[in-house]
């Protein structure tokens, strides 16, 4: 299992994959981190494409095109603002990776690369939010053998660490 799975530190706009993960706001509509940089990226495109989406709930996900991106396809998910644990943010972090990664098997992607969703301006604890990722990928690719590989992508050393260190967590398989 950890065979299928990847952690690098880089520009997830750069990578040629079936499809990449946006950490994206409710309105899908583009802004900081993460999302801004991937609407500006792909360019106006898709913003004129997720207008027509309606928005996205905490913990779902939806699906474009990648325009101007190598990916040709964007899964956006809207990971939960941290706000103390009690919340409900571990079950709705879950959730945004469950969503993401049934709406790339419904469409037969084979890679796919991931953001540190919800470790930015949400707040949430990275080495938690790490935990989360790794352990909802592995449980998903235990049951689905279409997914061929996983890449989560980190925009600093913290993050790559804490990525490494949940990655190594786990037994080895």
């Amino acid at each position: 299992m950890k065979a299928r799975l990847k952690i690098l530190k880089g520009d997830i706009t750069q990578l040629n994959v079936d499809a990449i993960v946006n950490a994206a706001n409710p309105t899908l509509l583009g802004g900081g981190g993460i999302d801004g940089a991937i609407h500006a990226a792909a360019g106006p495109e898709l913003f004129d494409e997720c207008q027509k989406l309606g928005g996205c709930q905490t913990g779902q996900a939806k699906l474009t095109h990648g325009y101007n991106l190598q990916a040709k396809y964007i899964i956006h998910t809207v990971g939960p603002v941290w706000r103390g644990g009690s919340k409900g943010e571990p079950q709705l972090l879950s959730a945004c990776y469950e969503s993401t990664l049934s709406l790339a098997l419904q469409n037969g992607f084979k890679n796919i690369a991931f953001p540190a969703i919800s470790c930015g301006v949400y707040g949430y604890p990275v080495s938690q939010a790490a935990a989360i990722a790794i352990n909802e990928t592995v449980n998903f690719l235990k049951l689905h053998n279409v997914i061929e590989s996983i890449t989560f992508v980190c925009f600093d050393e913290t993050i790559f660490d804490a990525y490494t260190h949940a990655l190594n967590a786990l037994p080895y398989e």
